[in-house]
């Protein structure tokens, strides 16, 4: 036969046959040459697990193990028998006047975005993290980092996970509204967190099935609205399913968002905040992989309300102060209220949050309710609770029990959630978790007593030393105050915002953070870009560092699982020892 111009000789085929196998360096490709039943074959010789040279493996009955970690290839194809393993490249072999010649550039059987969104939904599907972040990080280099990733995790949480959107969808949402505020490798770090939270919180859970729109499409917005409310209340998950589905099908985004937050604050900070969180973060992928996917996204959160605990139910919201009634009757006189402030402009009070913050839940719902009658928005007074919830975190007393910081975390993230509900619908609901919201911050007083002192920064500092001390405390447990120290010396020396955010988004992604923790930046971003002034900015940043350093240092396995998909992708030798020596 005649060899193809695209071969090249790689070796003696009587040497190859005496040795059994031979390393050779086409074009620079390491290949391993095998010589096994009368055939001559060859595949990458690295093994695609982590690196170790297959030429030190063993061929037997047509199958190559790597001695590493005992992946097993089929020699002939390259496909592997362990999918944590992955397959491994082969190259097309000929023989000519005793030479064996490869062709060392070989047409892939698939193309490499094709295969490595494979590999990511393989690495979701057996909740394999080495296997997720290979893939995260060729995606990347592919130029699709960002869409592809998150479009794949999106249906597989909503795919199989039959109790629904849960914390790791909410993760993913969360990851990938940090994702522009991060440099690249960090971002290949969100998405790898995200997509990792989804397939663990999938792991080991039955498949959801999906229920049908209605097949009335021509129903109203309001009839769709009252037959949600109506099998939220009685908790009929199927009922309820199939009238959002029709809605997200037939009606526009905003009408959709008040069907969502009439229901889910017909009873008070449900599941203890999460439910309203929930929503909003699947609104918020919603903006990322387009209304499209409305139907499936928000079916899957039905479960938050029609499973969903109740704040009413508590004793901490009926004694010793029925909190829950001054809520309920609030709700009762929006209509008025609203009704009563139309055609007049309201002006925050400069006292306002003090009075959120205060110790007396019957002058916070008086303020609440005075505002609207003098014409406030929606908007307007989630942004206030929103910040009175702020003030507690930044200023939560270490005193406290340490897990209290995910108390008022919960506050923090519902108060956002209600904003952002407020800014997608102008409905009169939209008002609602206004209220519960400044009855959360109202129940967290205790944890502000006494309340750390909210710190003025100097000056003098240099910006770039005080983000590198700032990680630094990270690396220490118990460094809260001095993390919110920190961030007012960078505020006060006219430290750039956006570069302290980044710093703040490499110290969360360098860690096993948690689920709380791993919301905690992105709220705080949230708020910061809403702020009217620089100086408003500061405190949410603040407080996000000081949670932040709550909850650090972590072991950082997740990390270290990342370090080495990157080492792997850069061509490093893992088998070889520390990259450090």
């Amino acid at each position: 036969m005649s060899v193809d111009d695209s071969y090249v000789p790689v070796a003696d085929l009587a040497d190859l046959r005496e040795e059994g196998r031979l390393l050779a360096s086409p074009q620079n490709r390491h290949v391993a040459l095998f010589h096994h039943g009368d055939e001559v074959y060859a595949v990458d010789n690295r093994c695609p697990h982590m690196g170790f040279p297959l030429t030190e493996g063993t061929v037997e009955d047509g199958i190559l193990t790597c001695h590493w970690h005992h992946a097993r290839f089929e020699l002939a194809c390259g496909d592997t028998f362990d999918i944590w393993a992955d397959d491994v490249q082969t190259f097309p072999t000929a023989i000519e006047d005793g030479q064996v010649y490869v062709d060392p550039d070989p047409e892939p059987d698939v193309p490499p975005e094709t295969h490595w969104r494979n590999r990511l939904v393989d690495g979701m599907q057996e909740n394999l993290s080495l296997v997720t972040a290979k893939a995260v990080i060729h995606l990347d280099d592919l130029g699709e980092g960002f869409q592809t990733p998150l479009d794949t995790a999106v249906s597989f949480g909503t795919t199989y996970r039959d109790a629904g959107w849960g914390r790791g969808l909410t993760t993913l949402g969360a990851m990938a509204n940090l994702y522009d505020h991060l440099d690249r490798v960090d971002r290949q770090r969100a998405m790898y967190v995200g997509i990792g939270e989804v397939a663990d919180n999938c792991s080991g859970e039955p498949p959801r099935f999906d229920q049908y729109a209605l097949g009335n499409q021509d129903l109203s917005k309001d009839r769709l609205k009252s037959w949600f409310r109506e099998t939220c209340e009685v908790r009929d998950e199927d009922g309820a399913e199939r009238c959002l589905r029709t809605a997200a099908a037939t009606l526009p985004p905003e009408a959709v968002a008040e069907i969502v937050v009439a229901a889910a604050t017909d009873h008070l900070y449900m599941n203890s905040s999460h439910t309203l969180d929930f929503w909003n973060k699947a609104f918020e992928t919603l903006e990322h992989v387009g209304w499209s996917e409305a139907p499936d996204v928000l079916a899957s959160v039905v479960p938050q309300l029609t499973d969903g605990s109740r704040a009413e139910e508590t004793s901490s919201w009926r004694q010793p102060i029925d909190v829950a009634q001054l809520v309920f009757d609030a709700h009762e006189r929006l209509d008025g209220l609203v009704a009563a402030g139309e055609g007049t402009e309201w002006t925050r009070p400069d006292d306002f949050v003090d009075v959120l913050l205060g110790d007396d839940p019957h002058a916070i719902v008086d303020a609440l309710t005075d505002a609207i009658k003098a014409g406030a928005t929606a908007p307007q007074l989630t942004d206030a609770v929103a910040d009175a919830a702020t003030r507690r975190v930044a200023q939560f007393a270490t005193s406290n029990e340490f897990g209290d910081w995910n108390t008022v975390h919960h506050t923090y993230t519902y108060a956002n959630a209600a904003q952002k509900f407020a800014l997608r619908t102008d409905a009169v609901e939209a008002y609602r978790p206004a209220f519960d919201g400044a009855v959360s911050v109202y129940l967290d007083r205790f944890l502000n007593q006494p309340a750390a002192p909210i710190p003025d920064g100097g000056p003098d500092s240099d910006p770039e030393a005080v983000r590198e001390a700032l990680l630094e405390t990270f690396d220490q447990q118990g460094r809260v105050n001095e993390a919110g120290s920190l961030v007012a010396d960078h505020f006060a020396s006219g430290g750039d915002v956006d570069a302290l955010i980044q710093t703040l988004g490499e110290g969360l992604l360098r860690e096993d953070a948690g689920f709380h923790t791993l919301q905690s930046l992105e709220v705080a971003i949230e708020r910061a870009e809403r702020a009217d002034a620089r100086e408003e900015q500061r405190l949410p940043l603040l407080a996000t560092a000081r949670y932040m350093a709550a909850h650090f240092p972590t072991r950082r396995e997740r990390e270290q699982t990342f370090s080495i998909a990157r080492r792997l992708f850069e061509g490093e030798s893992i088998h070889e020892g520390d990259s450090s020596h």
